[in-house]
């Protein structure tokens, strides 16, 4: 007889997170600026007019949860998307704050089970001629003429990390992820605004391959 999980598979998913946060953040070499690197999982980011055909007229999002950088949280509001064939992603999160388009954001294995062969690996924001999907609220459908992507790794930064590492926006550094399954990531976008700390962002697959909860050597590098 099945029986049920204790925690739901979100639950699980938050403390996994907590753990390596944790982790990934607690460390820097002398003279560093801090660390993160965190898994960034699929998702959606919405503009206001495309909330409202998801969610209804005057439809805000309700922050569950803030992310490590300032002023951006998951909300509590999740979608299904429909790819081809009619297969479906449910419960998909939206993140927060609204933005001035929408976009999805998926890993490869994310767009294989979808039904997609063809999505593009993009900056965010960078959606022109890249693949469409329905998406399904409690409000109402939304059909998407383009912007899923998988999101390209990168690094957010501030000015002054950049200018530690000399650095420009738009440049490549390397990250290296130490221990069993060591890899060199060598095309880390670099993303700077004043309000950033440094953080990268890879995806799941990403995470998987290097074996990032349990890597305790991470250097990023130019």
């Amino acid at each position: 007889m099945a029986t049920a999980l204790p925690f739901s598979r979100e639950a699980v998913e938050a403390i996994v997170r907590q753990v390596v946060t944790k982790r990934l953040g607690a460390t820097a070499a002398a003279g560093e600026p801090a660390l993160a690197v965190h898994a960034s999982a699929r998702h959606m980011h919405l503009c206001r007019e495309d909330l409202e055909k998801l969610f209804g007229p005057g439809a805000e999002l309700t922050p569950d949860r803030p992310l490590y950088q300032e002023g951006n949280f998951a909300a509590k509001e999740t979608v299904t998307l429909i790819g081809p064939r009619s297969r479906l992603i449910s419960n998909l999160r939206i993140l927060g704050p609204l933005r001035d388009h929408s976009q999805i954001e998926l890993a490869f294995t994310d767009a294989i089970s979808l039904g997609l062969d063809n999505v593009p690996i993009r900056l965010s924001g960078n959606i022109a001629g890249t693949p469409g999907a329905v998406v399904m609220g409690p409000h109402g459908v939304l059909e998407l003429k383009e912007g899923v992507i998988r999101a390209a790794i990168h690094a957010h930064m501030n000015p002054a990390e950049a200018a530690h590492f000399g650095v420009r926006q738009g440049d490549f550094m390397k990250l290296r992820i130490g221990g069993e399954a060591g890899v060199v990531f060598d095309r880390v976008h670099v993303r700077i605004d004043p309000r950033a700390r440094l953080n990268v962002h890879m995806d799941t697959d990403e995470a998987n391959a290097c074996g990032l909860h349990l890597a305790k050597e991470i250097r990023i590098f130019k």
